[in-house]
């Protein structure tokens, strides 16, 4: 069984590389520091199983694992934790395996054997009941056996068309294939609807202008392009512009 270890701390990482020594039968094909990491170590060394923490900086553990699902044959995953009792009740509930730190070999021998995929679908239910970042930090493009992650923080718009998102920066515009509903829902907090296919990150959102149709229209910054108010979601719009 080829492992990842992915851990943002040096000492869990050799500890646990340790352990594996000792239980035998595993190679392990490399180590990442965080999530972002493992990501691109994943791709290119195509592991069995990851074995990460749940909490590193820049990308956290659950996070990566939703970007990985997006493989063609993506890596069953165990997750390593310091979390208490009560954060842990969400992962027993969803059958996702996790190994409470400090890590015993009887134990990880018993996860070993037992190491199954895991769905989107658990990992997003277990990100909304645990004590855990409530939304990605990056959008993840799957394309031709890469993964392409783009800040969330850099993203400007994202517009519906059929079952496709365009997401758009400053630089680059991607498509993926996830519903304009539950991106919505889940950066409620930075994106605002401005029509029924389009999201605007409200960073970059800079005023509005009538065309000469009498439609409003948002100017945003790092692009010229002008997206369409509809008359639904105009007040909203107005209201937060005069912010």
């Amino acid at each position: 069984m080829k492992i990842l270890i992915v851990d943002d701390e040096n000492l869990a990482r050799q500890r646990m590389r340790d352990l594996l020594s000792d239980l035998g039968e595993t190679d392990i094909v490399g180590e990442a520091a965080n999530g972002s990491e493992a990501i691109e170590k994943a791709v290119t060394l195509k592991p069995d199983l990851l074995l990460v923490d749940i909490r590193m900086p820049v990308m956290d553990g659950l996070e990566a694992a939703m970007h990985l699902q997006g493989m063609e044959n993506p890596p069953k995953v165990i997750f390593t934790t310091a979390y208490d009792e009560h954060a842990l009740e969400a992962f027993e509930v969803n059958a996702i395996d996790y190994l409470l730190k400090p890590i015993r070999k009887e134990r990880l021998e018993t996860a070993l054997q037992k190491a199954r995929p895991v769905s989107t679908r658990q990992l997003k239910e277990v990100n909304r009941t645990a004590d855990t970042q409530s939304s990605r930090s990056h959008i993840s493009v799957h394309m031709r056996g890469r993964i392409t992650l783009i800040p969330v923080v850099e993203i400007i718009y994202f517009i519906a068309d059929n079952k496709y998102v365009t997401v758009r920066t400053a630089n680059e515009q991607h498509l993926i294939e996830e519903s304009l509903v539950s991106l919505e829902e889940e950066f409620s907090d930075r994106f605002l609807r401005i029509h029924r296919s389009s999201l605007v990150n409200t960073e970059y959102l800079r005023g509005m202008e009538k065309n000469t149709a009498g439609h409003w229209r948002v100017l945003m910054k790092g692009i010229d392009e002008k997206l369409v108010v509809s008359r639904r979601h105009t007040p909203q719009v107005r209201r937060w512009v005069r912010r």
